[in-house]
């Protein structure tokens, strides 16, 4: 059959390219260029999925392989649905998470109506997930390049038209396959950073876009560090550079180790405490999405991950309409109000998700 396969210029994606034309379906490669990187690459910090050699890797890769390569310029609606909310979102003393809102609204909406217009009837990406028969996601096999917890948000439709070749393969075997064809991305490393915050300044990328938007920017000045006293114990440059649970970004007096347990954008003050402190028994989730029967409504028991690279923790969850309430059996470090809070079940089926109101 056609199959629409999205292609970064990654390994990831070319290998999955590879796979399907091995398995004889009929393979068109699609990249999105949803960031403008040209300003990032002359000032040396290319290598993000959009830059220009991103792009052209994804067009040779393409051509070794014999298959169509098609450029779909996404740059207005990513703009709009994720970088413009991340910026809010920090200023507002939330921690955003945009991978998952680009799958939501990126990935698997506009993608796969462009593959359907294409006479695709399916979409391949180079996640690592399973997913099985359109009816459940599970984790990948291999637990270090797992991603599931950034797709929870993909929708029922987007899942029964979507395939992961890769949730089955570790990375090694990918890089091994992608060297035995030659291909020229095969020792490419890993992107460690958001497509659009190049260098990793999410600072920069936050006030550079409240002041595109013509939003205020008080928030963003410097403010105190105080204890969970409220005794000003320090400073920081901004509540945009700091997130719930970590030790950077601000000063304090002292040797003690403190870290970030709430943001106050109000008064643009910064609350830290131990490291016990930043241990929650219970969230709240707003937006909370299905993905499958098991996950819609009233009492489960299922294994919550509050963050990509967390463990997910053991608990009892109260579901009502697209709202939901998580009681962990033991607290959970650094929960923040932003972040994405996916249900697993004992068999590593993705239930549903949504996004962390409250802890």
């Amino acid at each position: 059959m056609r199959v629409v396969c999205a292609m970064s210029g990654g390994v990831d994606s070319s290998i999955t390219a590879a796979l399907l034309i091995e398995a004889g379906h009929d393979v068109v490669g699609m990249t999105m260029r949803l960031y403008d990187a040209s300003a990032d690459v002359r000032k040396g910090r290319g290598g993000t999925c959009c830059s220009p050699a991103e792009v052209d890797l994804a067009r040779r890769v393409c051509a070794q392989l014999g298959i169509p390569h098609y450029v779909v310029d996404e740059r207005s609606r990513f703009l709009e649905n994720v970088i413009d909310p991340f910026a809010r979102d920090y200023a507002a003393g939330r921690t955003p998470n945009p991978c998952t809102r680009c799958n939501q609204q990126i990935k698997f909406g506009p993608l796969l109506r462009r593959a359907r217009a294409l006479g695709a009837t399916v979409l391949a990406t180079g996640h690592y997930a399973r997913n099985e028969y359109g009816l459940a996601l599970r984790r990948a096999v291999d637990p270090q390049k797992d991603q599931s917890y950034f797709l929870f948000a993909m929708g029922r439709d987007a899942l029964r038209s979507t395939w992961f070749p890769l949730g089955t393969w570790t990375k090694d075997a990918v890089r091994e396959k992608a060297e035995r064809l030659g291909l020229p991305n095969a020792e490419a490393p890993d992107s460690q950073e958001l497509c659009f915050v190049p260098g990793g300044d999410y600072g920069a990328v936050v006030e550079d876009r409240l002041r595109a938007l013509g939003l205020p920017t008080d928030a963003l000045a410097p403010g105190p560090v105080v204890d969970t006293t409220g005794a000003v114990v320090g400073e920081h440059q901004g509540i945009h550079r700091v997130t719930i649970g970590q030790r950077r970004g601000f000063e304090t007096r002292g040797n003690q180790k403190r870290y970030v347990l709430r943001v106050v954008p109000q008064t643009r003050t910064v609350v830290v405490g131990d490291e016990e402190d930043t241990r929650s028994h219970r969230i709240a989730i707003d937006d909370y999405r299905p993905l499958c029967a098991a996950g819609e409504h009233g009492r489960l028991e299922a294994w919550v991950q509050v963050r990509h690279r967390s463990p997910a923790s053991r608990a009892v969850v109260e579901v009502s309409g697209n709202r939901a309430r998580v009681c962990f059996d033991e607290p959970v470090r650094a929960a923040a109000p932003g972040q994405a809070a996916v249900l697993f079940d004992a068999e590593d089926r993705v239930l549903g998700g949504g996004w962390i109101a409250s802890t």
